[in-house]
């Protein structure tokens, strides 16, 4: 790996680093406002309204710049609306002005890697970057629930310099500047991303074309029989692992007994797994084997059922690092597989669009189905069960649904008919 990746890994940490505190922040600025709980969930599903909302025109804006310029202006997105909540606008809004620069974000951060890499190197390349992630998820949790200790809080706002008045009075006040931080840190490492010199045709800015472009991506990778499964699976992926993280939170405070600045810190156990299976997958699964470990996501499903028989946070920890682990070892090379054939099917950027249009369209499906539980106050082991059979279930489709793939793929190649 070169210099420019590892400043690439460098602007994905802190910028992540920085939205995962800002979520523990903005769940703590719900509490204070005495807001219902089914809204907890609803900030990361603002978070990633954008993700799907911008699809068709967020890929071409990528391709449109070199990358590094274009991860930079995202991030600036991202501190404006970090700086609305210092401004007192509600956190919904706020967060998710800040997804709105993420959604941006993406596509750039994925798509350099194609630019920069041969494919042989993108399953390394994507341990990397989930590993680096998952650890910015970790610390980022751990870091937005030590901002909220009132004792962490009471520190920061002790600290005073005579003659300057900086208007910082409250404990989430004091959150977001240190959270701000993060995200001008990440900015300067975006400065020094270099220009890999790919260049894509000129993008179509008319937004009737741009959307029947973008459709017509997402038929492609769809109709391929190797990323359809890779989408299926990164697709359902992501939308378990939002709702995970709000299962934990709630499953942490009603079996384990612990409040929010602790439960953040059993979402950083899970990162801690998803980095350690995503190191292993980069070390032991070639491109060409990535396939093989989809039956690890259907014992990951029947894994999570495990969680509503613990009520120790001895019994806990482990749990959540298999749990994380299982998912990080079978979704690094499922991510690099569908990176490498969006990469052959089309423009790097316009895939990783309409891989995050699937991804995040179930992160709000999931979201919505998780807090309508919560509004009808269904008990979390229920929920717990539900969420886990199902995870499993889905994985299985997807299995049968590669094999019949397979079976056709050996007929053709019978018959003597073109493979596609």
């Amino acid at each position: 790996m070169n210099r420019g990746f590892y400043t690439i890994m460098a602007a994905q940490f802190f910028s992540s680093l920085a939205d995962n505190a800002l979520l523990i922040a903005a769940i703590a600025l719900l509490t204070v406002m005495q807001s219902p709980e089914w809204m907890t969930p609803l900030l990361k599903l603002f978070f990633v309204l954008s993700y799907v909302l911008l699809a068709a025109f967020v890929g071409a804006f990528a391709d449109a710049l070199p990358k590094g310029r274009v991860m930079f202006i995202t991030n600036m997105i991202k501190i404006v609306g970090c700086t609305m909540m210092f401004f007192d606008v509600h956190p919904l809004i706020a967060y998710a002005v800040v997804g709105f620069g993420a959604a941006a974000y993406s596509p750039a951060k994925y798509g350099i890697l194609t630019e920069l890499l041969p494919a042989e190197k993108l399953v390394a390349a994507n341990g990397w970057i989930e590993g680096l992630t998952v650890s910015s998820i970790i610390l980022g949790t751990v870091m937005g629930g030590a901002l909220i200790n009132p004792k962490v809080s009471a520190y920061l706002l002790s600290f005073d310099i005579p003659g300057i008045n900086f208007g910082i009075e409250t404990a989430a006040e004091a959150a977001l500047c240190i959270i701000s931080l993060a995200y001008v840190l990440a900015a300067l490492f975006n400065l020094k991303i270099p220009d890999t010199g790919a260049r894509y045709p000129h993008q179509e800015r008319n937004p009737i074309k741009l959307i029947g472009d973008f459709a017509g991506c997402f038929m492609t990778l769809w109709r391929d029989r190797l990323g359809q499964i890779s989408l299926a699976v990164t697709t359902l992926f992501w939308g378990a692992g939002a709702t995970l993280q709000f299962i934990v939170l709630k499953w942490a405070e009603s079996s384990l007994g612990m409040p929010l600045d602790k439960a953040a810190i059993l979402q950083g156990i899970v990162a801690v797994g998803v980095a350690l299976g995503a190191v292993a997958a980069a070390r032991f699964v070639p491109l060409k084997k990535s396939l093989t470990v989809m039956p690890l996501g259907v014992i990951m499903g029947f894994v999570v059922l495990a969680m509503t028989m613990v009520n120790s946070v001895w019994f806990a920890y482990p749990l959540l690092v298999v749990i994380g682990a299982l998912s990080g070892y079978f979704v690094v090379p499922m991510n690099a597989l569908l990176q490498h054939r969006g990469h052959v099917l089309m423009s790097a950027g316009h895939s990783i669009a309409v891989q995050n249009f699937n991804e995040n369209l179930s992160v709000l499906t999931m979201l919505l189905l998780y807090a309508l539980m919560v509004r009808i106050d269904l008990n979390i082991n229920v929920v717990i069960g539900l969420f886990g059979l199902f995870v499993a279930g889905i994985m299985l489709l997807i299995m049968r649904r590669h094999a019949a793939n397979q079976r056709e793929h050996d007929s053709l190649s019978l018959i003597g008919e073109p493979k596609h």
